[in-house]
């Protein structure tokens, strides 16, 4: 059903997580097992990656949710670190250099990049999906658009489950 990233371009490898991400979430009704999917394809179709996962939004902090990588934060406060300014803005966070960020919450130390897309269901932020890589400036232009496009289906989804 799913192909290889080593067989894939990256530009076929963001298609393919897209393909995967609709496919995996497709009749599925429990919030933890299609979170749990969709992060196993972002971790297996996006290439220098460390950490691929969710936090879902408890009140006024993020939750860890299902995610592929090192164990991490397990909470969040809102507007803290990338994920949380990005949940607070709900905006989209590529950050090249995290130690740059003021107040980057280092749960990785291996962590040098970074992607945060709010999932934003009924206008309001439900959770974020973050993607790490031990790579400075790994995310550009393509990845945050591939990203948001799964942050999208991933949230449209969550307004049925």
């Amino acid at each position: 059903m799913f192909t290889l990233r080593e067989n894939l371009s990256p530009t076929e490898s963001r298609a393919a997580l897209v393909s995967a991400a609709e496919a995996l979430l497709d009749g599925e009704t429990d919030l933890i097992a299609g979170l749990a999917n969709v992060s196993a394809a972002m971790g297996a179709y996006l290439d220098d990656v460390n950490w691929a996962g969710f936090y879902l939004r408890r009140g006024e902090e993020l939750v860890l949710g299902p995610f592929q990588g090192l164990p991490a934060c397990a909470r969040i406060a809102w507007g803290r670190g990338v994920c949380g300014s990005a949940a607070a803005a709900g905006e989209t966070r590529v950050v090249p250099d995290v130690t740059a960020f003021p107040g980057h919450i280092a749960c990785d130390a291996a962590s040098r990049s970074e992607v945060v897309v709010p999932l934003i269901v009924g206008g309001a932020v439900r959770g974020v999906l973050d993607v790490d890589s031990p790579t400075p400036g790994r995310f550009g232009a393509a990845d945050a658009d591939c990203l948001e496009r799964v942050g999208g289906l991933v949230a449209r989804w969550m307004e049925g489950v």
